[in-house]
């Protein structure tokens, strides 16, 4: 039987994939906190040893069904159609896992769902999953990497009944998986014309709108307590609105997989919690062997989420 030995939700923005020293100018002289964070990302997926990676990719928007990329193997130079004077010239170099998208499909057929494998070798990427692949060395560990579209037209409970199917599928394989959420939190733009609140770019308070902070801070709370319940009863009221990144796609299939409001996985921040082009950032693994009852404490962690 398979499992699902770890997840996370993951930034991806494309300001990390810059070299240092820009980085560091935009954070007026210090780096973002979202890079050591992959360091402590790819401590927690080293330590678990995982079989393949899934990403839940808010940046492949698709249209009917929630695909999967059925793909043996990838290769190219990604450049990014959104920003290419940004974001060019990175090479990717890894495996996918045919077998276990296939298994996806034929789980959701089951159940009447939409989750589709799609083999086609030319396929394009996106850097949300691209990205996750260089930052946390998956080429290098030779893990292959799985990427799940966001569905559009679809509503919230879609997006975790997808994640269902693709958990089920893999507790039926043989395969040891972590799931990463590629995506930020709320996700409203600054103006192109904006101008800073404070000269640390990464700042919160450059996150667009107080109340995408307030709101942001505290989903990330009910995560640390292990309530995804509590977020789930909010979605409509709160997260929906706000938006969260593909209207909070990636996180909806991770939880789903991990299932929905009965999971308890404990989330566990590896960053500061971050603005990035006014929307809401932060890395948090879960840890899926080990669940709190609502009742218990959360583990404590070093980042209290408020900067100085």
């Amino acid at each position: 039987m398979g499992q699902i030995i770890g997840a996370a939700i993951v930034s991806h923005h494309p300001g990390l994939m810059q070299c240092e020293d820009f980085r560091k100018m935009q954070g007026a002289g210090e780096d973002s906190s979202l890079i050591e964070g992959y360091a402590r990302l790819r401590k927690k997926i080293a330590s678990v040893k995982p079989d393949v990676v899934v990403v839940f990719d808010s940046h492949w928007f698709t249209t009917g069904f929630h695909l999967v990329d059925g793909g043996k193997a990838f290769r190219g130079t990604y450049i990014s159609d959104e920003m290419p004077w940004y974001l060019h010239g990175v090479p990717y170099d890894y495996r996918g896992d045919p077998e276990l998208a296939l298994e996806m499909e034929a789980v959701s057929r089951e159940h009447g769902g939409y989750v589709r494998a799609e083999l086609n070798p030319d396929l394009g990427k996106q850097y949300a999953t691209i990205n996750l692949i260089k930052q946390l060395h998956l080429e290098l560990s030779d893990i292959p990497v799985v990427a799940v579209s966001s569905c559009q037209n679809c509503d919230w409970h879609h997006f975790l009944e997808s994640g269902a199917s693709i958990g089920e599928a893999i507790r039926r394989s043989n395969r040891r998986a972590v799931l990463l959420a590629s995506g930020a939190l709320s996700h409203k733009f600054n103006s192109i014309d904006w101008k800073p609140n404070h000269p640390r770019i990464f700042h919160e308070t450059n996150v667009s709108r107080p109340e995408n902070v307030e709101s942001d801070k505290g989903a990330i709370a009910l995560m640390q307590q292990g309530r995804h319940d509590l977020i789930l009863e909010r979605w409509d009221a709160d997260y929906r609105r706000k938006p969260w990144e593909a209207f909070g796609a990636h996180y909806l299939q991770m939880l789903g997989a991990l299932g929905g409001k009965e999971c308890r996985a404990v989330g566990e921040p590896m960053s500061e919690y971050e603005n990035a082009r006014g929307t809401g950032n932060i890395h948090i693994w879960f840890e899926t062997q080990r669940h709190l009852r609502a009742d218990q404490p959360a583990a404590s962690n070093e980042f209290t989420l408020a900067q100085a």
